[in-house]
């Protein structure tokens, strides 16, 4: 056995990524959880008997220990990938989307007053959202924000722009 200061966690975060990025790209949620349930997760089983492995053979309060107390304090979120087909692996859709906003964010420092920020914040996430869903965010604010003022709050949900390109 090695000890756990050489364990080498990392390999199998690698093998699920190039296992699964290869193969999924236009799949189903159906199909997707099926190769994940198929190939990765015996690969995140076996990190975990890793991870318990080394966090029995080292004090808990070491920083090993503590390494290991993280993800186990936290498996069923780190497994959630094996239950749902929908979710992504990567989270680089998210951060290609907050990039812009990231990189304005020094500009944007006096937006005016402390309650601007959020409203800004508001507005880059419908933004966001068109962008992602292919709605051309021109017809989207055009069609939306005319009636927004006299628009029951108890219906905002109908003017996401999910919903709105439902109704188009």
């Amino acid at each position: 056995m090695k000890r756990p200061s050489t364990c080498n966690l990392n390999e199998p975060r690698a093998r699920i990524t190039r296992l699964i990025s290869g193969n999924i790209a236009g799949l189903g949620a159906a199909e997707r959880l099926g190769l994940r349930r198929e190939k990765a997760e015996p690969i995140v089983e076996g990190l975990k008997e890793r991870i318990e492995s080394a966090r029995a053979s080292t004090l808990p309060r070491s920083a090993l220990g503590k390494a290991c107390d993280y993800p186990l304090g936290r498996w069923g979120q780190l497994r959630r990938f094996l239950d749902y087909g929908q979710l992504e692996l990567s989270n680089n859709l998210a951060e290609n989307a907050i990039r812009p906003v990231a990189v304005g964010r020094k500009n944007w420092l006096h937006v005016g007053s402390e309650r601007a920020g959020p409203r800004v914040a508001a507005i880059i996430s419908i933004v966001e959202t068109c962008r992602r869903l292919s709605i051309p965010v021109r017809n989207y604010l055009g069609s939306v924000l005319p009636g927004l003022a006299n628009f029951p709050i108890n219906r905002i949900a109908e003017l996401a722009p999910s919903a709105w390109a439902a109704r188009i």
